[in-house]
Parts: structure tokens; sequence; C-alpha cells
């Protein structure tokens, strides 16, 4: 009997990751009813790391925390036992902006600390915090305060909310968030190195993502600097050039100045959570994928994660996407037997969006005819790969891109 393993991220914007493991599981079954198939939702850190969690076995723990403009928001954490996994995307994410409007110099990560201390206050003991996707580029400071810091103006009154505020910051009181936090090993899913400050910092790679213009870009990293040296005046050494720091709008700083957090790959975090290595013993076939298969899938995302540990295991994989422009020499070079996309039976993208599911099922049984043991086979599916078409000269995107600078990995909505 042959066996499957499907571990692939969301669609953004179209399927979750459980839904992509279950069309693609439709379509492997109704072309072999004979296969086992298991599916193992998966993410990177970003939108769908708590359910990634849930789906291995944690338990959910509802709550009703500040979203990234101050109104209340319904999300929740994962938890097992002291272990708690949180996703600041859900709370404090650009998918929590009321009517999407972006607002890129007051948005808080304040939410995403209030989950931690729910957590903590709860009794756990180790926190796993997802950040992708963050709405803010406030530093960390909205967490931060939401921990028990006091962050106070020239006045002695709270600097308010917002990247923009940090401006303000004169006096850091750190003695509430320490008595709290004591003992409290914090680990941060991240998959960029970038700086806080500088080029290649937080606001000027990702500030435009978050609705920043050019002048707003200069503020906010200004007042990112001002932030910087008024921690590092208070803790003794500066971390704002620390791989990383500038990550989800400088929670990545926050995490490792204030919290001693680790930051680790978010794909390698969430592959230890949900048991990977142990679910590879006798399968015949990975099964992977996510939004769009591109360059930067091949830096820490999901996709190469999962493909990764499957060829570490000589476990075969293959990949199914909505859009694939990678050629066949990187994608075998990374692992990858094949890549199947949706554009390549559906050129129209709407409806790979709108009927995603239904295509994926058609993927599933090639395949299942392809891969599996005892199927028809095709020697050269590996070599081949969707044709990537344009149109009205843009590619479709399933997934939104952050430009880089050199030597900086790529990020979707950091």
């Amino acid at each position: 009997m042959a066996r499957v393993l499907i571990a692939s991220d969301k669609f953004k914007g179209s399927l979750t990751a459980e839904q992509v493991g279950a069309a693609v599981r439709a379509g492997i079954r109704r072309a072999r009813p004979d296969a086992s198939v298991a599916v193992v939702p998966v993410a990177d850190g970003g939108d769908g790391t708590v359910a990634a969690a849930l789906a291995a076995g944690f338990d959910a723990v509802p709550l009703t925390a500040s979203g990234p403009t101050g109104e209340p928001v319904l999300t929740a954490y994962a938890r097992r036992d002291d272990l708690a996994v949180v996703e600041m995307a859900d709370v404090s994410g650009l998918v929590r902006l009321p009517e999407g409007r972006l607002r890129p110099m007051t948005a808080t990560s304040r939410g995403t600390g209030e989950v931690m201390a729910a957590a903590v206050a709860a009794g756990c003991r180790r926190i796993v915090l997802g950040i992708g996707g963050s709405a803010g580029t406030d530093g960390g400071a909205g967490l931060l305060e939401a921990l028990g810091a006091r962050l106070l103006d020239a006045d002695g009154q709270p600097i308010g909310d917002g990247g923009a505020a940090l401006a303000r910051v004169h006096a850091i009181d750190l003695t509430a968030l320490r008595e709290r936090m004591d003992g409290v090993e914090v680990t941060v899913a991240c998959d960029v190195d970038n700086p806080l400050t500088g080029p290649y910092g937080a606001a000027a790679v990702y500030g435009p993502q978050k609705g920043a213009d050019p002048a707003q870009v200069a503020e906010l990293d200004a007042a990112l600097g001002q932030w910087a040296q008024r921690l590092a005046a208070e803790l003794g050494s500066d971390r704002r050039d620390a791989a990383g720091a500038g990550a989800a709008g400088g929670v990545g700083f926050a995490a490792l100045a204030v919290l001693g957090a680790t930051l680790r790959p978010g794909i390698e975090l969430m592959l230890e959570l949900v048991g990977f290595d142990a679910q590879l013993a006798g399968v015949d076939l990975v099964v992977t994928g996510e939004g769009k298969l591109d360059e930067q899938t091949l830096h820490g995302k999901a996709p190469a994660g999962v493909a990764a540990a499957a060829r570490a295991a000589g476990v075969p994989v293959v990949a199914v996407c909505g859009r694939n422009t990678l050629p066949a020499d990187r994608l075998r070079e990374t692992g990858f037997a094949a890549a199947y996309s949706l554009i390549e039976i559906e050129p129209d993208e709407q409806r790979c969006l709108s009927a995603g599911a239904m295509l994926l099922q058609q993927l599933g049984i090639r395949i299942a005819h392809e891969h599996l043991p005892g199927g028809a086979g095709v020697g050269a599916v590996a070599a081949k790969q969707p044709r990537a078409k344009k149109q009205n000269n843009q590619e479709a995107t399933y997934e939104t891109a952050a430009p880089k600078g050199p030597g900086r990995r790529a990020s979707r909505g950091h």
C-alpha cells in the first residue's frame, strides 16, 4: 500500500493549508483508493501558524486582544502542556486592519503582547512566537508595553501607539515586564535577517508594504533609531544590527533585546512542533506547496523546509502551487521531483482562486499516477514545468513579495 504525506502551507487568499491538503488527498485517493494519505498542515511563522499547531494536537485557547489599531479582536493561541504558540498575524497583522486600511504610523503590536501575557498568566513557561504578517512598524514597543514595560515621554506620559510615537521615548521602565517574564523562554519563528534600521531595515524594506510613503519611511526609520538608542542606554547593549531585528516591524528587535529570545527559521521550528520527522517513517511520497513557488520559496519558506526534511529522510517530494516560476534545475537542486501548478491546467487566474480545491484534486490525480509506486509513471515529469503565462504584462500574484537588499532574505509580509 502506497503511503503519502501531504504537508502544504496555505494558498494565501484562497485556501488554508488544511483545505489544500484535503483537496490533494481527495485527488490521490480518487486515483489510488488503496493509498494511505495523511495531511499535516504546516506554516512558516506567519498566518496559519496556530492552525498548524492545532492540527498537530495542540489545544486552542481563545481570548480577546487589541488589534493593530486598538479595536478588540477575537483570537487564540495554541497550547500543549506549558508551551504556547502565538501568531502575530492573527492579532496584530495586516488581515486585522479595519476595512483593510493601512496604518503605517500608528499600527501597534500591543495585542500580540496581550496574548503572550495571557499565556504566561495561564502557566505557560515556553512561548513560540510567529511574527510574519505584521501590520505595524513599532519596534515591538506595543508588545513590550502589554507585557508590563512603561515607555514614557518627556512629560512622564505614555508615548502612545505606533512607530511614529517611538520618537517621543524619553524614559523606559522594564521592572514589571521582567517580573512577569522571569523564567519564560521565548523562541521567535523568523525567516529574515534584516537589521532594525538603515537601508535594509524594518522601515525601508517592509514599511512600503504597510502603507508608508518615502517621507514616512524616513520618519519611521529615525524613530526606530531613537527607540534603539534609548533601549541601549537602559540595557547596556545595542541590538539594532542583529540579524532579524527588523522582522515584523522591529518586533524581532524587542524580542532579542528585552525578552532574550532565540530566533529560529519558522518552518524548521514548526516542523519540530508537529513531529514531522517521525511522520516521515515509511512514507513513499511527500506533497508540499504554497500559493506561489519562486526564488523566495527557497529561502526559508515552508515548501523548501519540507523538501529538505523529506530529502534528508530519503523520501521524494513534489509540490503543488498556484503558480510556479522556478525552472526545473532550481527545483531539482532544492529536492523537488516535480511541481504542479493550478495555472498550468487553468489559465484563468480568478478561476484558480475560486475553484482551487477542485483543481487541486485534478493535480492530486496526476501526482498519484505519476509518482506513486505502481502508478503509470512519467519519466519526464521532473523536467516538465508549468508555463508561467503573463496577463496584462504582469504575473498573477498568489503571495506578496517584499523587496530585499544584497544578502537579505526576502519576506512576505514582515
